[in-house]
């Protein structure tokens, strides 16, 4: 009888890590080699997998919600990535896409931070859509000051850099897609950022160069 060798967690994220830290599959594949064989249609499918277990790495302690949007290319057409920074940490509290960029966009994106990490001050650059969605969710709404404005600015680059493909990582097949795979893409990068996740991954590096 055919056991199936299930593959440790602590891989499967550092196969992650490599993704993220600019590997193809393939290239993540052949690395993961010495440690365990498996295919990079393997690791697109952790990729895809680990998209649920984004709450396990995300702390509840928030001051305030820096918010920003930012455009990319998704099948040949422009979309919106929403992004959520929180300033004292440092890290990433959430990333949303959208085909649209509104106030009810804006306000759909603000309802999913608040359930996560409960009411706190927004910072945005002033764009119309965020003080209409603050006023409908009773949030209060400032505008971003230097400090905050350079935080927020790196924070999207950051994104930008890394995500500029993410379409390619993923594309998607099917006639009519709902972008799901686009959503997974963006809360394992989500992961990707998260103090907890990282220090975990050195954890992990630690022991492969002892083994």
């Amino acid at each position: 009888m055919f056991i199936r060798e299930r593959t440790p967690k602590v891989i499967i994220l550092y196969g992650v890590y490599l993704v993220f830290e600019g590997l193809s599959l393939r290239a993540t594949s052949r690395a993961l080699k010495p440690i365990v064989s498996r295919s990079h249609v393997a690791v697109w499918k952790w990729l895809q997998g680990l998209a649920p277990l984004e709450w396990l790495f995300l702390a509840k302690r928030v001051r305030c919600f820096l918010v920003d949007e930012t455009m990319v290319k998704v099948r040949g057409g422009e979309g919106w990535v929403w992004m959520a920074y929180e300033p004292h940490q440092r890290r990433f509290l959430g990333l949303w896409f959208s085909w649209t960029r509104s106030s009810l966009t804006a306000e759909a994106f603000l309802r999913r931070l608040v359930t996560r990490y409960g009411r706190h001050r927004v910072y945005t650059d002033g764009a119309t859509w965020y003080p209409e969605a603050c006023e409908t969710l009773g949030l209060e709404h400032r505008l971003l000051d230097p400090v905050y404005k350079s935080l927020i600015e790196r924070a999207i680059q950051r994104l930008k850099d890394r995500t500029e493909a993410f379409d390619d990582h993923f594309p998607c097949r099917r006639r009519e897609c709902r972008m799901g795979h686009v959503q997974n893409w963006l809360r394992v990068f989500n992961i990707h950022q998260q103090p907890r996740y990282l220090g975990l991954i050195k954890r992990v590096k630690e022991v492969i160069a002892l083994s």
